[in-house]
């Protein structure tokens, strides 16, 4: 009597297959992670502090390849020079240069100013500085009312040297304020009023 036997198909672990999906699913996440790591491209780097309204051009800045990952939109490439850009804040020396921080010519809305300031500037004061102007309105030769401010917020562009007495009891500085405030700033300089412009110390800074 022949022995019949029935032949059956071989059970697979769907616990083994989820497992193995998950471990390559895994090996591919952390081969895109370094993948990923490794890629760079060239970004713009401050070799000088911008100013607010100063165009961007080449000797301002430096390309450098930097790993950014999903942030690499967020940063200004070599290629966007072509297109005429200007700070809009701002922008420290050695920073990567961000798009937030760029604008078109037209979107501007400062203007720049040279201004004798009464008061000598302190030697750590360079371009980009934070400083308040402040106008003491001039009463009679010599004489001169109670200082205001005039201008809270202005950004040092640049500190001029000086020469002979003006060396000695001041300094020239051109700087960029809001284009609603120039009118005020003229008027006070055009009448002899005595103009100081005074650094505002950073937050956290001695007081």
């Amino acid at each position: 009597m022949a022995l019949s036997r029935t032949l059956r198909a071989p059970r697979i672990d769907l616990r083994f297959v989820i497992g193995l999906l998950l471990v390559c699913v895994s090996v591919a996440g952390v081969w895109w992670v370094v993948q990923t790591a490794r890629v760079t491209q060239p970004v713009l780097v401050a070799q000088q502090a911008i100013v607010p309204g100063q165009t961007i051009t080449a000797r301002h800045v430096t390309a450098l390849d930097a790993r950014l990952a999903e942030a690499s939109d967020d940063y200004v490439s070599p290629e966007a020079l072509e297109e005429g850009l200007v700070a809009a804040r701002t922008i420290p020396a050695g920073e990567l240069v961000p798009v937030s921080a760029t604008t078109t010519p037209e979107a501007i809305d400062r203007a720049r100013v040279v201004v004798e300031s009464a008061l000598e500037i302190p030697g750590d004061v360079d371009a980009g500085a934070l400083v308040e102007l402040w106008a003491a309105p001039a009463v009679s030769p010599g004489v001169f009312d109670e200082p205001q401010v005039i201008v809270p917020g202005a950004v040092v562009a640049e500190v001029l040297s000086s020469d002979g007495m003006m060396a000695a009891r001041g300094s020239r500085v051109e700087l960029v304020v809001d284009r609603d405030r120039v009118a005020e700033v003229l008027r006070h300089a055009s009448s002899g009023s005595a103009l100081s412009v005074v650094p505002v110390a950073a937050e956290g800074g001695a007081r």
